[in-house]
């Protein structure tokens, strides 16, 4: 599988979890630091939060892409929360888990989990992610 690649960009980080990290454009900077769980001080923002972020505005954009391929308008007020998990796997090292709960107002049960299907298709971190992470997908209660 080739990729076209349309835009790239780049960041450096310094210290790691407990350093910081920007964008060399320098329209982006943040102060990395451990979770309380992971024996930080959780001052700071983490890898796992990042990862979260750009998840969840990944996917809104990948969803409104397959909905407008299969002509439907979605709500103003879309959401998704991803949820990542971070721990040690069972064969060593360190894993990650995602959730992404996908808010849908006004959109039939039906529809939407269609649109999901289709979304996950269609978004890179899903594609990226995909046989490698651990990841549920669904409607918001």
């Amino acid at each position: 599988m080739s990729v076209n690649v349309l835009y790239r960009t780049a960041a450096r980080a310094v210290g790691g979890r407990d350093g910081h990290a920007e964008t060399l454009d320098g329209s982006f900077k943040v102060t990395l630091g451990v979770p309380k769980e992971l024996g930080g001080n959780g001052k700071g923002n983490n890898p796992e939060q990042l990862f979260a972020s750009g998840y969840a505005a990944c996917f809104i954009g990948a969803l409104k892409l397959a909905a407008s391929q299969e002509k439907i308008t979605l709500p103003n007020d879309v959401e998704v929360t991803a949820t990542v998990g971070i721990g040690p796997r069972s064969d060593g090292g360190f894993g990650l888990e995602v959730e992404l709960s996908v808010s849908l107002p006004g959109i039939s049960s039906d529809i939407a989990k269609d649109l999901l299907k289709k979304t996950e298709f269609l978004c890179p971190y899903a594609h990226a992610t995909k046989g490698n992470i651990k990841t549920n997908i669904h409607l918001a209660a």
